[in-house]
């Protein structure tokens, strides 16, 4: 699937000859790489240029790409998505970068038509409805005009495919949202492993549910997910 308008691309990867392989790539393809060595570098470019997707090694001399995304989140409070590259494919490692602001994880050695593929889903999760109103489940608000979510008046920040899976549920509330349906709208036509998507519920959890006394997201076993503050499920 081409995907019509370029996407600006940050690489933050600190193996010379896999970040001039996929600068060189994205390029060829008519997009607009950019590159930091380092995640330092990297993040202080992140903050101050525009780019619709960051694709972040994790393991990176000085900042390790897990510190720089988390602070990309908390202390810059940047919504770009981030896509992690690392040699690492456990559960645990991709929550850890979940639970620290990435979007998506892939696996070295990876081919670079599924990496174009991701970060084209990753640029395409941009809301552009203006006219969508606050949407409201029991104490839990979502603005869709500012991308805010609160529950008991505390701000919840979350990535931007938590956020992405949070409105799709809210928007279903109370219907079930099948897992297959969650992943074309998350990843189009390209799901990722089952994981990541448990992962992802896993962190949204995290955000939404855990600090609070009542639990809104129910899976509903071998189905899918619904938002409801209904205990009858």
């Amino acid at each position: 699937m081409i995907h019509n308008t370029p996407i600006r691309v940050l690489i933050i990867e600190d193996d010379s000859d896999l970040a001039a392989n996929l600068y060189d790539y994205l390029e060829a393809k008519g997009h607009l790489p950019d590159s930091a060595g380092d995640g330092l570098t990297g993040l202080h470019l992140a903050v101050t240029n525009e780019y619709d997707v960051i694709i972040m090694d994790v393991m990176m001399p000085g900042m390790d790409g897990l510190t720089a995304c988390r602070k990309l989140r908390e202390e810059a409070n940047s919504a770009t998505p981030v896509l992690m590259l690392t040699a690492r494919d456990t559960l645990d490692d991709k929550l850890a970068g979940f639970e620290n602001g990435a979007d998506d994880y892939l696996v070295k050695p990876f081919a670079l038509k599924e990496l174009l593929a991701r970060i084209t889903a990753l640029s395409r999760r941009r809301l552009k409805d203006a006219d969508k109103q606050l949407i409201e489940v029991s104490d839990l608000k979502f603005n869709p005009n500012t991308l805010q979510v609160h529950r008991k008046n505390k701000l919840i920040t979350l990535t931007p495919i938590a956020l992405t899976i949070l409105e799709l549920l809210i928007r279903r509330s109370p219907n079930v949202v099948k897992r297959d349906e969650i992943e074309k709208e998350v990843w189009h036509d390209s799901p990722p492993d089952s994981d990541v998507l448990r992962a992802h519920i896993h962190a949204l959890r995290a955000a939404v549910d855990r600090p609070f006394e009542k639990q809104l997201i129910h899976t509903i076993h071998g189905i899918g997910f619904r938002l409801t503050d209904d205990c009858q499920l």
